[in-house]
Formats: C-alpha cells, structure tokens, sequence
C-alpha cells in the first residue's frame, strides 16, 4: 500500500487564531486549504490574499482545493503563491490539461477533483498531466457531512487506472472521513486523506492525525 498521508482541512479550524491552529497539527504531512467562491459552491470561504499568509507561518505544505469557478483564470496565482499542490475542479476547468500543466510550470503539483456525480473514466488520460486526483466524497461546499459509500466503486476504478497507468499519481479523498471511514477509503485505494472536524473536533487535533494515519494504514 501507498504511504497514507494525512492532509487535514483548515475550514473546521478556528479561523481568528489560524497560525495557532496550523501549529497543533504541524505532524500533518500537509494543510488542505479550502478556497470557495460562493459560485462554484454555495460558500465563501478564503481567497489568495489569506493563503499567501498561511503559506507564510504553515509549518507544513499547502494542498490548496479551490472550489472556484474559472479555474484556468485564478488557479495558477495559487502556485505563484509557493503552495506545494493546486487541486482545480475538472468541472470548473474548460483546458484541464493545459492548466495542470501550467500548474506544473510555476512549481506547483497539479490536482483535480471530481464531485461525487462525476463520472472518472472521462480524464483517465489525464493521470500524466497529474500529481493527484481528488475523489469528493461528499458534495463540495460544507465540511461535517456525511461520507458518501457510493464513491467508493468510483475510488476503486481510479485506483486500479492510477495503477496501470504506471505513473505517480496520489489518489486523495475528501469529505466525511473519520477513524471509520478512512478505512474504507483506504481499503478501496485512497492514499491521502482530507479530514477536517475529524482533527479540529478533537481535543488534540495532533492526537487525531496519528490515529487516522494508523487507521489510514491498516
């Protein structure tokens, strides 16, 4: 099995106190940062300005999902920005490969993400333009929901393409994942997990990182 890697998500975070808050989990191997537009997804989180400062006091990289619209427009101010990982969604991208690759060339790995109702196989030819594929496993917009089981058939088709396709790519999964669910996301082939009130609900979100990364890599 692939190293699992635990990215937990700063949007259950306390946001009046963030590089505090990026302290507690800097054993993380890395920080998802949500961008939302209020367009994309019915949310309005954070946008460049603020991860410029986070990517400026995290002790540990930065995954930046942006849940944003137009994607080829703002995605590559993001790698310009020094995060190690732009994640863009294949459904708000009109070029997905000349992005990622773009992406790649201001020094950033590239990511995409698919929703849960959207179907993988369609970019399967991607996965060389690709440093990570992200399968939602919720609705994107609201952390604290409910892991949905329906994407784990979608997890284990991206899995066994990733596989034969020879190249290194990470497949994350974000949305619902607890010490419960990440074994199921593990067992049906994701390495790299976003969990966000999972970490930031505990008394010792650090605490919380070990146990799903030993759950993670069962």
């Amino acid at each position: 099995m692939a190293q699992c890697c635990i990215n937990p998500s700063i949007l259950s975070a306390d946001f009046v106190n963030l590089e505090a808050e990026l302290r507690r989990i800097s054993n993380a191997d890395a920080v998802h940062v949500d961008v939302m537009d209020n367009h994309f997804v019915p949310n309005l989180t954070i946008g460049l300005p603020v991860v410029q400062r986070i990517q400026a006091v995290s002790p540990v990289p930065l995954d930046a999902h942006l849940m944003i619209a137009d994607a080829d427009r703002w995605a590559p101010g993001f790698a310009d920005a020094g995060v190690a990982s732009v994640t863009f969604h294949a459904e708000a991208s009109i070029a997905p490969i000349k992005l990622a690759r773009e992406l790649r060339a201001r020094g950033a790995k590239a990511g995409m993400a698919l929703r849960p109702g959207t179907p993988v196989e369609p970019y399967l030819d991607m996965l060389p333009e690709l440093d990570l594929l992200l399968i939602m496993t919720v609705e994107p917009g609201f952390g604290g929901q409910s892991f949905l089981d329906l994407t784990l058939p979608k997890i284990r088709r991206a899995r066994a393409a990733i596989d034969g396709s020879g190249v290194k790519v990470a497949l994350q999964v974000d949305g619902g994942i607890t010490e419960e669910t990440i074994v199921r996301a593990a067992e049906a082939g994701a390495n790299v997990f976003v969990a966000g009130s999972a970490v930031y609900g505990a008394a010792d979100p650090a605490q919380a990182v070990e146990r799903l990364r030993a759950a993670g890599s069962r």
